[in-house]
């Protein structure tokens, strides 16, 4: 029983990926995740995966309505369990974060014996010091959260290493019961195709953004660096094309107006399938806008691997875990302002050959280190582990 609360199934890649893999592996799986207005059913199976959809209040915005939020999505995943629990049944409830809070409902099943893994996908407490640039009453309720959330958990998967010393040092786990499993896309799912060339709309170059707009996924700084490439450094024959949806969209077109970069920007909402990898196939240059913050330098984004696999270099801030992932195949800002992050894609810009190199080095990276089927392995083998009772350390954990 997978529950997940901030993006619906399938769209939430990484969940999905989770609950192929143990399917394949002979599991029963169910899973619980709000609606959406790509995914409006309460019910629906695919491929013999049974998911259960509830309503959520709009997408939350302060302090306040996130506790309302929360609420409300606690009280369905409540509802559901039991509802599953009697329709057919489950021996594991996986959390996927965030919020902390899923342990909640979970906890009182443990009474019957059920099992509960913590899918560690975000670092709570880091999250809200990005989006609220403060800490106080709060951010001391997240931290208290996430800590009970690991005592509660037999099994913690992390989404990276970082995350895996979290879970050891801040949360008290031992390293056998933390395993690594890294979100890399399924090489079967992500390949090249035609480019949509309505997308390029005659643009020499074109800058691409993939995944949630929300106010700490920084699109407001691939904006302003769409600004800065245009006004102070004269590159009018680019285009950026951003494909996603979330709840800062309007205020970042908002901002591309104010800016007069309007018409160099396409916001093309939410794709799938072969118009996603169309759109994804026009990028010459992959756009990592998440600011430096000590939330973005924790986490490995999914842009990352997405980029790389399809061979397309890659410009971001200089975080430490984008760093580690892609090394010298990766071209990194100097500083921390859009006007950094435009001076680090102009060469790139401007050199084809560079750029080339850049994406090549970067699918070389993907096909001998960003393997699904490796951490599928490592994912399922850890469910066996814990079904067994053997908790000798993973080699990864190792």
């Amino acid at each position: 029983m997978i529950i997940v609360e901030n993006l619906p199934v399938p769209l939430d890649r990484r969940v999905w990926q989770e609950a192929c893999a143990l399917r394949d592996a002979g599991w029963t799986i169910s899973v619980i995740c709000p609606k959406s207005a790509q995914f409006p059913l309460a019910f629906e199976t695919i491929d013999d995966i049974e998911i259960f959809r509830h309503d959520l209040p709009l997408e939350a915005s302060g302090r306040f309505a996130f506790l309302y939020e929360y609420a409300a999505a606690l009280f369905h995943e409540f509802r559901l369990l039991w509802k599953v629990r009697r329709r057919r049944g489950f021996d594991v409830i996986q959390a996927c974060n965030p919020p902390d809070l899923i342990f909640l409902v979970a906890a009182p099943f443990k009474l019957f014996g059920k099992r509960f893994v913590f899918d560690h996908h975000d670092v709570c407490p880091e999250l809200f010091v990005a989006k609220f640039e403060r800490r106080g009453f709060f951010h001391t309720l997240l931290l208290l959260a996430e800590k009970a959330t690991f005592r509660t958990a037999d099994l913690v998967i992390s989404a990276n290493e970082t995350y895996r010393r979290l879970a050891i040092s801040r949360g008290g786990k031992k390293p056998e019961d933390v395993v690594t499993v890294y979100s890399v896309p399924d090489k079967a799912r992500i390949r090249r195709v035609s480019p949509n060339e309505a997308l390029r709309a005659g643009a020499a170059t074109v800058l691409g953004y993939v995944g949630i707009i929300a106010d700490q996924d920084g699109v407001d700084h691939l904006v302003r660096c769409v600004h800065h490439l245009v006004a102070d450094h004269g590159q009018r024959s680019i285009r950026a094309v951003v494909v996603g949806d979330g709840p800062a969209l309007e205020s970042v077109k908002r901002l591309a107006g104010e800016l007069g970069v309007a018409d160099h920007i396409t916001f093309t909402g939410y794709l799938r399938g072969e118009d996603l990898l169309a759109a994804l196939s026009t990028f010459d240059i992959g756009i990592i806008p998440d600011p430096v913050n000590e939330y973005n330098d924790k986490i490995s984004m999914n842009k990352v691997f997405e980029y790389s696999a399809l061979g397309i270099s890659s410009v971001s801030y200089d975080l430490t875990e984008t760093r580690r992932l892609l090394g010298e195949a990766g071209r990194y800002a100097l500083g921390a302002t859009p006007a950094d992050l435009a001076v680090a894609a102009v060469p790139l810009i401007e050199d084809l050959e560079l750029r080339l190199a850049s994406g090549r080095r970067a699918k070389a990276l993907a096909d001998a280190q960003f393997d699904w089927d490796r951490e599928a392995e490592r994912y399922v083998a850890a469910y066996a582990r814990l079904m067994d009772g053997d908790r000798r350390p993973s080699a990864a954990g190792a």
